[in-house]
């Protein structure tokens, strides 16, 4: 009995190993399992350029806008009720590039790995400068922007999420995002979406070795609907277009 139990001690120590190994090997490779286990897929998306953009050759910075759940479908008009799609219709100008993508009915900007497809098409058709590429949302869309952060954090040179969260799930990973500058948003008096669920991402980012790019905002008794941040704060996009991708 004795050697038998030393043996499955062995075993399971040297299974251990293996398991411990595999995960650094995974991490350092810079696979992405959780993009992987998404389905490819490629979302509708409307497109501003610069109004100088057909002028000069250099390259501008992308921001990709996420809408909010009641702007789901295959509408692309739905997204212009509000944030950035909704300026942009008004005439407003901006000195950055905005892709703004359409979730699907039924579905969730975590349900399907989009991201990369619409990264590449814009990389190849736009002269997008890749070490300022930025990501916002609001309510559903800022979900998704801490989602998005989590999957791809090589990517984004800052991110901006109003009101969000991220799934219980996602929390074993959330140090993703100290590697990335974000400023967040919530109302305390939010009813739809608990202001501590951004307040819970700010707590767990206190265990991660570096911590500081994690700027959060708390809108004193505001509600949900604070996508009016988009058009009153200016202050945003100077902060967004300060922060670089570090090499």
């Amino acid at each position: 009995m004795e050697n038998l139990a030393g043996t499955n001690e062995k075993t399971t120590c040297t299974m251990n190993y293996k398991l411990k190994f595999l995960i650094l090997l995974i991490t350092f490779s810079g696979i992405n399992l959780y993009s992987q286990n998404k389905v490819a897929a490629k979302y509708d998306y409307l497109l501003y350029l610069p109004k100088n953009y057909s002028k000069d050759t250099k390259k501008y910075p992308l921001v990709i806008y996420l809408h909010g759940g009641s702007q789901k479908g295959n509408d692309l008009n739905k997204l212009k009720i509000y944030g950035l799609p909704y300026l942009v219709e008004k005439g407003q100008n901006f000195d950055f590039i905005i892709a703004s993508p359409q979730c699907p009915d039924n579905k969730y900007w975590s349900t399907e790995n989009w991201f990369e497809s619409l990264y590449a098409e814009l990389n190849s058709k736009y002269r997008i400068d890749t070490d300022r590429v930025y990501l916002t949302g609001v309510s559903m869309g800022g979900y998704g922007t801490f989602i998005t952060a989590l999957d791809f954090p090589d990517k984004f040179a800052a991110i901006v999420p109003f009101c969000g969260g991220v799934n219980d799930s996602d929390l074993v990973r959330i140090c993703n995002l100290s590697k990335i500058p974000v400023w967040a948003f919530h109302g305390t008096a939010d009813d739809k979406i608990p202001f501590s669920e951004t307040e819970r991402i700010a707590k767990d980012l206190e265990s991660c070795e570096s911590n500081k790019n994690f700027k959060f905002t708390r809108l004193e008794n505001e509600g949900h609907e604070i996508q009016y941040l988009y058009e009153t704060k200016p202050e945003i996009y100077k902060w967004m277009l300060k922060q670089k991708k570090s090499k």
